[in-house]
């Protein structure tokens, strides 16, 4: 129990720590763990894991309750929580004592379907892109060069000076006309209706600029508006769509011709740089210069030459003059060129024939002289020569075997330088092998 201090008899005044401490003790007694089911808003999760966002009723009432979940409980889900996602939350009641605030500290959550809103977007969505109010065929492209801009927005919020600013900067050749309304609340749809309607029936502008800042589910609401997204789509203006930050996407979004994550985003997208602009005037002018100067020349020579033909005839009559001439002397001189062609030719296939002819005779005796050498070769008295004999019967026959010789018998031998008659004594033939 947490004593206060003691101010006067029978009065007791409590310090600021100690009355959180007892109220926090208090809750802790009371709703030690309870379960609580609603409609997550604006939910965050630091670097650190913790997640931190709201819980509000589903029926739509105006009730919240700021909700800590910490990274070990955060670790355990097997989904990942969202605006407008319908939960079902376990934990405690406890008092944030640095600034004396109410919050719920969860343990654990569970998915227990979507929110209100968040079901009425998906089923308007899929509504109306069964009817095609999405389809990519029916987005527009944006003039290049807008000379005057619409900006439908609220004139009380920080959209309208991004865009301007965005604009000053980038664009400040363009012009801006700003068609005011309400971007929140229950009569936002209908004046974002009218503001449309206007911009249309004034036809001032070259295109629609559909901005507003960030925010929940329920401050972007009126541009999930059904009467909003139609506007949006029948607009006859070519209609850029920047409403909160990168995340978040309305139905406008998706009606318009193009969508932008930011408003400053939007105002970039709908303009383009004027130092882009004046970089590409610049080097078209340099082109335009350098094609210009080039034509000019080309002109100017060509000019010359065809003053100079004009000026002097009698030159072009000499160049003829000249020509005839020319052409004269060779036909003069092609007889006698061609015959004298002739005539090398024909002493080149001359001296081409005498030459052939000298080849053929060498190889002819180097043929005679190699058949001489073989016959030589061949010749018995060269064999004769080198101390060997023949041998015939008298008459000329050859005797070539012993088998023919008998001993008593007479056979003449012939030598190289002569011959002479011999009588056999005895024969002997070679032992058999």
């Amino acid at each position: 129990m947490i004593e206060g201090r003691e101010a006067a008899p029978g009065r007791r005044v409590w310090g600021v720590a100690g009355l959180l401490e007892a109220v926090s003790q208090s809750l802790a007694e009371r709703f030690s763990v309870v379960a609580v089911g609603g409609e997550i808003a604006g939910f965050t999760r630091a670097a650190s894991g913790h997640c931190y966002f709201g819980l509000k009723d589903a029926d739509g009432q105006a009730a919240s309750l700021r909700c800590a979940m910490f990274r070990r409980a955060a670790a355990m889900l097997d989904f990942a929580p969202g605006e407008g996602v319908l939960v079902e939350l376990r934990g405690r009641v406890a008092v944030y004592e640095p600034r004396g605030e109410l919050q719920f500290i969860v343990e654990a959550m569970r998915r227990a379907g979507a929110g209100t809103l968040y079901e009425q977007f998906l089923k308007l969505r899929a509504r109306l892109a069964a009817e095609g109010l999405f389809d990519a065929d029916l987005k527009r492209p944006l003039p290049g060069h807008p000379r005057r801009i619409g900006v439908v927005t609220s004139t009380a919020g920080a959209a309208l000076h991004d865009v301007l600013t965005a604009l000053a900067r980038r664009a400040p050749q363009v012009e801006v006309v700003v068609y005011p309304s309400l971007v929140q609340g229950a009569e936002a749809p209908a004046a974002l209706v009218h503001a449309l309607r206007t911009a249309n029936q004034r036809a001032e502008v070259d295109l629609l600029l559909l901005v507003r800042g960030g925010g929940s589910l329920e401050d972007l609401w009126a541009f999930n508006d059904e009467r909003v997204v139609r506007a949006v789509a029948s607009s006859a203006l070519p209609v850029v769509c920047g409403v909160g930050h990168e995340t978040d996407v309305t139905l406008c979004d998706l009606a318009a011709d193009l969508r932008a994550p930011t408003p400053t985003a939007a105002a970039e997208l709908a303009a383009p740089s004027r130092e882009a602009l004046l970089q590409q005037l610049a080097g078209l002018e340099r082109a335009l210069t350098l094609r210009t100067d080039h034509r000019l020349q080309t002109v100017a020579q060509r000019l010359d030459r065809l003053a100079l033909r004009l000026a002097r005839p009698s030159d072009t009559l000499a160049r003829q003059r000249r020509l005839l001439a020319l052409l004269a002397q060779r036909a003069a001189a092609a007889p006698g060129r061609r015959a004298e062609l002739q005539r090398q030719r024909l002493a080149h296939v001359a001296q081409r024939c005498e030459r052939a002819a000298a080849d053929v005779l060498r190889r002819q005796a180097t043929r005679l002289d190699s058949l001489h050498a073989r016959l030589q070769a061949l010749d018995p008295q060269h064999v004769l020569a080198r101390g060997y004999a023949w041998l015939d019967d008298g008459q000329g026959g050859a005797i070539t075997s012993v088998q023919s010789l008998q001993a008593g018998g007479e056979v003449r031998a012939v030598l190289a330088d002569g011959s002479a008659d011999l009588q056999i004594l005895q024969v002997h033939g070679l032992p058999q092998g």
